[in-house]
């Protein structure tokens, strides 16, 4: 029996990235994603997946999702949730309006759907891998919504892992540092990219490929006794905590 995996966010980036390796790996993969045009795009670079046009961030949703995958895939091993958005400002001017759009895709879609999924998931013995990032593991201005809603994930993968356990679901979270995607350059000053540069220890961004890597590994046989775990794949960003780059040899 082939193995599925969904991943959410899936038309672009680490979500596309990281449905590139499944596929070449023998999965088969659904691509689910809110924006159309991009699924659509997405569809060309891997004809082989099959396309969900949903918002996670609907609750309503996580249902049909469930019956669609059900339907269309028969089974599903590894639920990959990686659909987020952003909305960085002072911490001041983040309004109730700000703050629910965050949380409504970030937190809330992502438990509401693998809520809906457990059933699934119970029948494989399958997993889970929530992306979250490494601004739930430092704070940092500008991001109060996105850091608390990236924060809230790692704990909530950590009571997936012990509350679904005994089903033989294993639920992990990959928390990326700076990324050179698309839309990370097209926001990133130089003098930002610099300074990422600077304090991160391998001196660079990471790309949408080494970020799928880690997801495939947490979803992988490889990972079989690994749960309720944090990973940071960020070049060592976090580990660096109020290291200061002067002072580097």
């Amino acid at each position: 029996m082939v193995k599925t995996a969904l991943i959410t966010g899936g038309a672009r980036g680490i979500g596309l990235a990281t449905a590139h390796i499944f596929v070449e790996n023998g999965y088969q993969v659904a691509l689910l994603d809110r924006d159309a045009q991009a699924l659509d795009a997405a569809a060309l670079d891997l004809p082989a997946a099959e396309i969900l046009l949903f918002d996670v961030s609907n609750p309503q949703a996580s249902g049909q999702i469930a019956q669609e995958i059900r339907t269309r895939l028969g089974r599903l091993d590894c639920l990959v949730n990686n659909a987020g958005v952003a909305d960085f400002g002072p911490i001041e001017e983040c309004d109730p309006a700000i703050w629910r759009k965050v949380m409504d895709t970030n937190l809330d879609g992502m438990f509401y759907l693998s809520q809906a999924l457990t059933p699934l998931l119970r029948d494989t013995r399958g997993s889970i891998v929530n992306i979250a990032s490494i601004s739930g593991l430092r704070a940092s201005t500008l991001r109060v919504a996105y850091g608390t809603s990236k924060a809230a994930v790692m704990q909530l993968t950590k009571q997936q892992a012990v509350e679904l356990g005994e089903y033989g679901i294993r639920a992990n979270c990959v928390a990326p540092g700076p990324v050179r995607t698309k839309l990370a350059m097209a926001v990133h000053t130089p003098e930002i990219i610099d300074a990422y540069h600077d304090a991160i220890p391998l001196n660079r961004y990471g790309n949408e490929r080494e970020i799928g890597e880690v997801i495939f590994f947490l979803c992988s046989e490889k990972a079989s006794f690994v749960t309720g775990q944090v990973v940071a794949a960020d070049g060592g960003f976090e580990a660096t905590g109020v290291g200061l780059p002067a002072l580097r040899v």
